[in-house]
């Protein structure tokens, strides 16, 4: 028997608050066709896990540092969503990029939000304040977050969702990503939740068509 709601696995690495969006996003009843029924990190102790846990949600740890190969660690995070009965991986500030044994059983079912307007500053190398420090480097006007399904290609994969963000006069790394978070992230990811638990993505080679 089909289940009402969709079961979905945040990944993280650090302090969660893209994680603590989606918490807030499901009390909320923003994400109502899905629930978050684990949460896991790639190291023990990050903050992200004691969120979870405050929630009542399930905490568990695979440790990247604990496989000397990394295909056994992707193989491991995949055993542990399909123990879960997992439909949907969302990657939320998770730093280790995971190959094929992960990613081909999950393929169309892994999505991930990044801090800028994909193409723009983004892929191999481009990830937290570094992405912030590039588009001010670069003189940006606009910047934002993208949602978007996870696939080989770092940053690469079919966008599902984003949003602008003025870039402003005096605006350091640390000040544009506030507010690329506030009020670019925390919107859309849990927007794109939803719309995937919903059923409500067409995948369409590069495009996503939403119904």
């Amino acid at each position: 028997m089909k289940r009402s709601l969709k079961n979905i696995a945040v990944l993280v690495s650090g302090g969660g608050t893209n994680l603590q969006a989606l918490i807030d996003a499901q009390n909320s009843g923003v994400i109502k066709s899905g629930r978050i029924v684990c949460v896991v990190a790639d190291k023990p102790g990050v903050y992200a896990l004691e969120r979870a846990r405050l929630a009542g949600i399930a905490a568990h740890t695979i440790e990247r540092k604990a496989f000397a190969d990394r295909a056994d660690f992707d193989t491991a995070v995949a055993e542990y969503m399909r123990s879960k009965d997992i439909d949907l991986v969302v990657t939320a500030g998770f730093m280790t990029i995971l190959g094929e044994n992960f990613s081909k059983p999950y393929a169309g079912k892994v999505i991930n939000v990044h801090p800028a307007l994909i193409p723009s500053f983004c892929g191999k190398g481009f990830y937290g304040l570094k992405v912030h420090q590039a588009a001010l480097d670069y003189g940006v006007k606009l910047t934002g977050a993208t949602v978007h399904i996870v696939n080989e290609i770092t940053d690469g994969g079919p966008i599902i969702l984003q949003k602008a963000v003025d870039v402003q006069d005096g605006d350091t790394p640390e000040t544009l990503q506030k507010r690329v978070m506030e009020q670019a992230e925390w919107d859309i990811l849990p927007k794109a939740v939803e719309l995937f638990c919903a059923d409500r993505l067409v995948i369409e080679g590069r495009a996503v068509r939403i119904l």
